[in-house]
């Protein structure tokens, strides 16, 4: 006597089930950027000579130039010591490279061919590209919090809720540096071509960023240039989080809408909103069949 075979709701009998249960899938999704993540850490690890490099000009900047400026700038025209002033700055500036190479091994991956070979897992492309971008942040975050380790040798407490405050601003700026880095990588099929159009455009918003100088120095024309600027919204967050638990260290005002300075919660939101539709952005773009 024959057993009739069970077949689960909805599905007729005798065809085979094809697509996984949405939490099998979801955890074949979170392994994959879970990999992605690692394998970005273990590069970080093997590397250290390059990490290494990548934090020399941060800290040149602000031990070396930071401290020939501080016996010239005096402390009344910024409300702070210039290594003070300038310690925002460099945070972001040491966040803002790794974040950026996202990108540039995004191209070299497709040039190489294994970006293709990623593409035959069983996942999906957004998943893919958001292990490239949580792998980034993660590592970004990582070096800054290398630098972040100094911030008494400039005069500042280590005050645990300031830390936390200063890394949670750097990892906002990390995902929102990468993700851009991101967009511009999917949009552009050369690497040169980057590295191009970073060599226009970072040096000027690095300089639009506040972190070397205030925003109220900048000419006229230029005034409202850092507010479109994601790296100000950056070195703002930092340095408005060291005002915040460090009265004493008040320094001049950072960006301005309209005359007034948004509030640090609102200035968070829109970095964070750049960084979303960014990745959405990217997201779509990788998704088309090359």
């Amino acid at each position: 006597m024959n057993t009739p075979a069970v077949t689960a709701p909805g599905n007729p009998a005798g065809r085979a089930d094809t697509h996984p249960a949405p939490p099998a899938r979801l955890r074949r999704e979170l392994r994959a950027v879970h990999a992605l993540v690692h394998r970005d850490l273990l590069r970080l690890s093997l590397q250290r000579t390059h990490s290494a490099l990548m934090l020399i000009q941060p800290v040149l900047y602000l031990f070396i130039l930071g401290g020939g400026l501080a016996a010239l700038i005096p402390t009344a025209t910024l409300g702070v010591g210039y290594q003070v002033y300038l310690f925002p700055g460099m945070l972001m500036m040491t966040v803002q490279s790794p974040a950026i190479m996202v990108g540039i091994r995004l191209i070299t991956d497709r040039q190489t061919g294994y970006l293709r070979e990623l593409l035959m897992a069983p996942v999906s492309r957004a998943t893919l590209l958001l292990g490239n971008c949580a792998g980034g942040t993660v590592v970004a975050t990582v070096q800054g919090a290398v630098l972040l380790a100094l911030a008494g040798a400039v005069g500042l407490p280590y005050d645990p809720l300031l830390l936390t405050l200063l890394l949670a601003g750097m990892i906002l700026a990390s995902f929102t540096i990468t993700a851009l880095a991101l967009a511009l990588a999917v949009s552009l099929g050369r690497a040169e071509l980057f590295h191009m159009l970073l060599g226009l455009v970072m040096m000027p918003l690095l300089f639009l960023s506040g972190g070397f100088f205030p925003l109220d120095s900048l000419p006229g024309w230029a005034r409202g240039l850092p507010a479109l600027n994601p790296l100000a919204y950056g070195v703002d967050l930092l340095r408005r989080s060291i005002n915040l638990r460090v009265p004493q260290q008040t320094t001049t005002v950072g960006i301005e809408w309209f005359g007034h300075q948004p509030p640090l919660l609102l200035e968070a939101a829109v970095l964070l909103t750049a960084g979303a539709l960014a990745l959405l952005y990217a997201t779509r773009r990788f998704g088309r069949p090359e």
